[in-house]
């Protein structure tokens, strides 16, 4: 098979993380037969440091010409200090989500029985972890109206949804749930937010054409209590923009380490497929930075993208080798040996 990957390796780790993912995807490639064809663009920093936009033309031109697109990371210290600065490289990221059409973000939490005492949460409450929250990514208060008035005194964002956007992402989540544990969570405000209640109206109605799904709603904020006594009670969830943004960050760390957890994002025209963690500018250049999350989401776009299964359980049966046998980067390493960033790739590549 002939698979057309752009590759967008990004800023601070983002360049390390996806050239070990680049080096497993190649071996699979060559031990299953297939035939990749990468294309490489900027976004964020590098891509304003190299032409003042951070999500530039080109680039998305070769991102609607690829069947994936594989991430790095976005974002540095020069922009994040200068709250004037009138480019930043998350634009990019927003640009993006918006012209590929990225509506839903797939985040995945699970734990590696060989890493769960890694967690700051107990074992007990833990083990048997396996949920998905899904992100609606292109709607509400980061894409609303926004502005200042009263002589820049008074700021505001607007949360917008609509009936179609909400339908769009929870017809995902219940096709999802009905290929997992058959349970679904919306998590709203639906207590004091419009937009929320909208949220909770809608997939209301969807209920009838999925009987055979449990569906449940929860507030954000009691979610939040919950995804640290209970994760293990969850299946799928759905939810708005910002509350996603905010609990996937916090679910992700019940594996013991961001840097082990993939994800998806789901588009109109393509889809993306990257690490949760940032662009970590302190390690970017050492050699030291984590890059099993790049390398599951690789297993992810070959089963999602293209739908080669067997490729991407190979994938993860090797990442779950290495975690075993202790073939792991300084957050994993505890007092046993770190490895670099590009030994653990080669080590993956090597024995799948």
């Amino acid at each position: 098979m002939k698979l057309n990957i752009a590759l967008l390796p990004g800023d601070g780790i983002g360049p390390e993380v996806v050239d070990q993912a680049v080096k497993v995807c190649d071996a699979i490639a060559k031990k299953f037969n297939h035939e990749i064809n990468w294309t490489k663009a900027l976004t964020g920093a590098s891509a304003i440091d190299a032409c003042g936009e951070p999500y530039p033309d080109e680039t998305h031109e070769v991102c609607m010409a690829a069947d994936a697109v594989l991430f790095g990371a976005i974002g540095d210290p020069k922009y994040d200090n200068d709250p004037k600065a009138k480019v930043r490289p998350e634009q990019g990221l927003l640009k993006m989500r918006q012209k590929l059409g990225l509506f839903a973000n797939v985040r995945p939490t699970f734990t590696f029985p060989s890493l769960i005492d890694n967690s700051p949460l107990k074992r007990e409450r833990i083990e048997g972890t396996d949920l998905i929250i899904l992100r609606e990514l292109t709607g509400g208060i980061y894409f609303g109206e926004r502005g200042r008035k009263d002589d820049g005194n008074t700021a505001f964002d607007t949360c917008t949804y609509t009936r179609e956007e909400i339908q769009r992402l929870a017809k995902l989540g219940f096709e999802l749930a009905m290929t997992r544990g058959k349970k679904l969570c919306c998590v709203d405000k639906a207590n004091v937010l419009e937009s929320s209640r909208l949220w909770r109206e809608t997939v209301q109605a969807m209920e009838k054409d999925y009987p055979e799904v449990t569906v449940s709603y929860e507030f954000v904020d009691a979610v939040a209590m919950r995804l640290v006594q209970w994760p293990n009670s969850y299946d799928v969830m759905i939810t708005e923009n910002l509350f996603g943004d905010i609990l996937t960050d916090e679910a992700s760390v019940i594996s013991g380490s961001m840097g082990l957890m993939p994800s998806a994002s789901k588009g109109v025209h393509t889809s993306l497929y990257e690490p949760i963690h940032g662009s970590y500018p302190q390690a970017a250049g050492k050699d030291i930075a984590n890059p099993l999350a790049t390398v599951l989401s690789a297993a992810m776009m070959f089963e999602d993208a293209f739908g080669l299964k067997d490729e991407a359980e190979a994938i993860r049966e090797v990442v779950n080798k290495s975690l075993a046998a202790g073939i792991v980067t300084e957050d994993l390493a505890g007092t046993n040996k770190a490895y670099k960033t590009s030994e653990v790739g080669n080590w993956l590549a090597e024995n799948i």
